[in-house]
């Protein structure tokens, strides 16, 4: 299974100014200034670790999904969520042959916590052997930083201040997600239950 991020978050949409004013920066400089890009990096890295740890998209944005099989032939959970959309599920040959499932096979289960592509009738398309199905889907709690739940927008903040704070540390202890990030993103977590016990 192979998860790519088609598009990303953009500069604009990243929370600059309010990232300043969590770090108590001074005001009065140019807008667009060296500083400017680090405290980015840091909100990208604050962004992609919280995403990382609660399966969660922030901001919206196009991903396509490779598997070789599905885990329910009747319902297939989609790696991350929300999940806004689906663009396209397709079926790919071990020669490279594509082809499009048709629309009326499938629909999506916009479970906040476990999105689903779902069959209409009994089971999702077969995929062949060596082959994989691709699902390209839109996924985020939305596209400007306003609309992102609260406790996620604080977590974010904090965890990008913490980046800042701690910038040329390199020993674990100080490296690791500090408890008031771990506390706010805790109930955005799913347990998922596999064949060998729950992950």
């Amino acid at each position: 299974m192979m998860l790519i991020e088609e598009t990303s978050v953009p500069d604009a949409a990243l929370p600059v100014d309010e990232f300043k004013a969590h770090l108590r920066l001074g005001t009065g400089f140019d807008p667009e200034t060296v500083q400017n890009e680090v405290l980015r990096s840091f909100l990208r890295a604050a962004l992609s670790a919280i995403e990382g740890r609660t399966g969660k998209v922030l901001f919206e944005r196009t991903f396509r999904w490779n598997l070789s099989l599905w885990r329910d032939v009747s319902a297939q959970v989609l790696p991350v969520a929300p999940v806004k959309a689906l663009i396209s599920v397709e079926l790919v040959a071990r020669d490279g042959t594509r082809e499009a499932m048709p629309t009326d096979a499938y629909w999506l289960e916009q479970d906040p916590a476990c999105p689903r592509l779902r069959a209409i009738g009994y089971a999702l398309p077969v995929i062949e052997t060596a082959g994989n199905a691709e699902i390209t889907f839109l996924a985020g709690y939305g596209d400007t930083w306003a609309i992102l739940p609260p406790d996620l927008r604080q977590a974010v903040l904090l965890l990008a201040a913490h980046y800042y704070e701690f910038r040329d540390e390199t020993s674990l202890t100080e490296g690791c997600m500090p408890f008031g990030v771990s506390s706010l993103i805790e109930r955005y977590k799913v347990m998922r239950i596999y064949a060998g016990g729950a992950r």
